[in-house]
Order: structure tokens, then sequence, then C-alpha cells
């Protein structure tokens, strides 16, 4: 079983460290976002104090989010004040207006910076990957 994953593993490095020739032939095919990354942190000259006085309303209303399902996973940033969250959007402007709504973000004391993430491209390159349907 390890040998088959370590081979899978394998394999999908070859085609990522090799995509780059495979990007330049051709058009990158369109990718479905299927979750966003949010990178929450405070803006310069955030005053603390304000930050601390808002922020058990904070967690109730992502605690809210998260039970309606709209955070899969969240945690906090290990090297500087900050949240990151792991959303089940799929549309970048539809988080963006979810995270607005945080009492932080009405505040204007965080800012997030959002990554949409879609599968892993180069593995459409692997036998019998390219004519799959999702």
């Amino acid at each position: 079983m390890r040998s088959v994953i370590a081979t899978g593993v394998a394999a999908a490095l070859a085609l990522v460290l090799g995509a780059g020739a495979a990007i330049a032939q051709s058009p990158p095919l369109p990718r479905p976002v299927t979750r966003i990354l949010a990178i929450g942190t405070f803006p310069p000259g955030t005053e603390v104090a304000a930050a601390r006085a808002i922020l058990p309303q904070e967690v109730r209303a992502t605690v809210k989010l998260y039970l309606g399902g709209r955070i899969a996973q969240w945690f906090s940033l290990a090297d500087r004040a900050g949240v990151v969250f792991l959303l089940n959007e799929t549309d970048p402007k539809e988080a963006a207006a979810m995270l607005e709504t945080l009492p932080l973000g009405r505040a204007h004391l965080m800012h997030f910076d959002l990554l949409p993430l879609a599968p892993l491209a180069p593995l459409r390159q692997l036998p019998g990957m390219a004519a799959a349907n999702p």
C-alpha cells in the first residue's frame, strides 16, 4: 500500500515539476474554485484595545458561520495576530461580503486576503484523467 501511495505522490510531483513546459505550450484549462482560503490580519495602526473589545462578538459570529457550514476550518496565524479560514465558498465576492459582516470587518479592524483554491491541475495529466468528468 505504501508503494502505491509513494508512486502516486512521485507521479504527481513529476507532473507538477514538469508542468512548466506544458503550460507554455497550451492555455490553462479552467479550474473550478472549490474553497477559498481567507487570511485575516489587522491593518497597520489598529488599536489593540478596540479589537479586544469586539472580540467576544467576533468569536460568536464566527462560530455561527462554522456551525452553518460556511467555515470548514479555522486557525490562528503562528507568527502574528490574525486568523486563517478555509471557507466552504466558491465565489470570492460572496466570501468577502460574508467576512465584512463579522464585527471586526464592520469596524474595519480586520483585512482579509482571499485566495481561491482549485483541484491540483497537474493531476489531470495522469493516465485516464484527461477525459474524466468531475
